[in-house]
């Protein structure tokens, strides 16, 4: 089959790896890609921050990029849930009834990674090999916004060589949530303290996730306590072989 992909523009900017790793993972799985250069970004951080007409822009220009696309791939929960809980009120709020009937038509072909891996592509083993130790953050938008369920940890749990273990507190929100760990900085590093200490209860080496605005917030804690464990977004583990590891990696 054929997907188109939506990269966003926070791993774009700061973590283009996750974009190289689910272009080798899919591309490994045999699906044909498609990538617009002239994406930007969701919009949910100027909805999310008042700047309507802003955010109008964005989900206008995504409907048209995306459209007549087969199926559309975007690794980051965080911004399918933008997509999905708020595109379809600001698209009302703009009374153009033929781009919400467009939206509404392509809605059903839009899919987080690990939606796309179980539900579309119908796999749950992407003959993938991590040989570490690796713990999964639940992201908010991904547990309570689309519900994602176990699907991350199934196809974590076919990865060749891991040792996945689990982490208490798993539907304890990392405390970065966009502006909220910026108008409410001591409140979120309250709730990223409590978080870290869970991270590092596991002795993993990774702490994976679906979106890499967590693991930064995250990692950043790490890095800032001078923790052994890192941080890598789950297509970078999924994407990983034997004879190819995960970048950066090797």
């Amino acid at each position: 089959m054929r997907a188109s992909l939506f990269i966003t523009c926070y791993n774009d900017t700061l973590y283009p790896e996750t974009g190289r790793a689910v272009v080798r993972l899919l591309e490994r799985l045999g699906v044909s890609l498609d990538f617009q250069p002239k994406q930007t970004c969701c919009g949910q951080m100027h909805a999310n921050t008042g700047f309507r007409p802003e955010a109008f822009a964005q989900a206008s220009r995504f409907v048209r990029m995306y459209q007549e696309a087969e199926a559309v791939v975007i690794p980051s929960s965080s911004c399918i849930a933008m997509i999905r809980d708020q595109y379809p009120g600001l698209i009302l709020e703009l009374g153009n009834d033929k781009l919400h009937q467009q939206f509404q038509a392509m809605l059903p072909r839009v899919f987080e990674l690990s939606e796309f891996l179980i539900d579309k592509l119908g796999v749950d083993d992407v003959g993938a090999y991590f040989p570490h130790r690796v713990t999964y953050h639940a992201s908010c938008h991904g547990l309570r916004a689309l519900h994602i369920g176990d699907r991350p940890m199934r196809l974590l749990s076919k990865v060749r060589g891991i040792d996945l273990v689990p982490i208490e507190n798993v539907d304890r929100c990392c405390g970065f949530g966009g502006t909220f760990s910026i108008k409410n900085a001591e409140v979120s590093s309250a709730m990223l303290s409590g978080k870290v200490r869970d991270v590092l209860s596991t002795r993993a080496e990774y702490c994976t996730a679906l979106d890499n605005s967590c693991l930064m917030h995250i990692g950043g804690a790490l890095h800032r306590e001078f923790a052994a464990t890192r941080t890598v977004h789950i297509a970078q583990i999924l994407a990983s072989t034997d004879l190819r590891p995960a970048e950066g990696m090797a």
